[in-house]
């Protein structure tokens, strides 16, 4: 493939030598890799914008699975920021909670943008419409914090896995913390460098992370983790833009999550056997599902 960049020290030394954004870099890959006019690239990538956006707008009115497993955790994280008592800032858990209102739309079977995936599709926007009402950015400049995302996530997908079925949840949750430290870097000024130290000090703190989710649902745990990924972004965006460097270099980083996920056992990776989709809760939960009904069920073991 005739691409720009194809690893992350090649994405990080080409915005540095043309003096470029990182958003700005991806956003001439794309034209080259498939031919259409930046303007056609820029207006896919404001509609996908729009698409998170109404998903965090739906989920923070309110949603539930059709299961009854996930739902109106949003909501509760709002009408906690708003009684001003939370213990790790307003900012972060606004983050997590529109994190987790993505994913409750995503379980409840409405419209996500998959980033990289559906069941890792809260961490972006939720933590993109958080710094939002920080760093006041124009519309040009959210549509280039998914361009930041993406050329992370393109990196990833090219040189490891972004498959919980392949590499656990360090491939899908993961790789999705690191897309959005890296893009709320680039946001908040930082330079290429940064942002790649951003994802390297994300995902590699994600390492390992296990795909069990219970009864095979993107639900439990697979909400909760969006919401930990988000709060996993903003710390290591924060360390990325005070100075602090990942003594591994970024593209070990993927490197390494890529070999643990080959290393992992099958029961770890997408196929509800293992972790917490084994534990007697977890059982009793997929049991209600797959033989008694469901909701009601559910409600009777908890």
């Amino acid at each position: 493939m005739d691409v720009l960049f194809h690893n992350v020290r090649e994405l990080v030394e080409r915005a540095e030598q043309e003096d470029k954004l990182i958003s700005e870099i991806m956003i001439e890959q794309e034209i080259l890799i498939t031919g259409r006019t930046r303007e056609e690239i820029i207006q896919q990538m404001d509609r996908n914008l729009t698409v998170m956006e109404e998903a965090v707008e739906r989920g923070l009115k309110g949603v539930q699975s059709v299961t009854g497993l996930t739902g109106g955790d949003a909501v509760l994280l709002q009408n906690y920021i708003a009684q001003g008592k939370s213990l790790s800032g307003d900012l972060l858990l606004d983050a997590v909670s529109k994190a987790v209102a993505t994913n409750e739309v995503n379980a409840a079977m409405g419209t996500i943008c998959a980033t990289p995936t559906a069941g890792s599709a809260g961490v972006v926007p939720g933590t993109l419409f958080a710094v939002k009402n920080k760093l006041n950015p124009t519309r040009e400049q959210m549509i280039r914090y998914l361009f930041t995302s993406g050329a992370f996530g393109f990196v990833v997908a090219n040189n490891a896995s972004i498959s919980g079925a392949e590499g656990g949840c360090q491939a899908e949750v993961g790789s999705a913390a690191g897309m959005a430290a890296a893009a709320i870097v680039e946001m908040a000024g930082g330079t290429p460098q940064q942002c790649s130290e951003a994802f390297a000090i994300t995902l590699k703190n994600m390492l390992g992370l296990v795909c069990d989710p219970v009864a095979g649902l993107v639900e439990v745990p697979c909400v909760k983790r969006n919401a930990m990924g988000a709060a996993n972004s903003l710390v290591a965006a924060d360390m990325a833009l005070a100075g602090v460097t990942s003594r591994i270099p970024c593209d070990e980083v993927i490197g390494a999550m890529y070999r643990i996920g080959q290393s992992m056992s099958p029961n770890l990776k997408e196929t509800a056997r293992g972790g917490l989709a084994a534990t007697p809760t977890g059982k009793a939960i997929s049991k209600a599902i797959l033989e008694n009904g469901g909701l009601q069920s559910i409600k009777a073991i908890q």
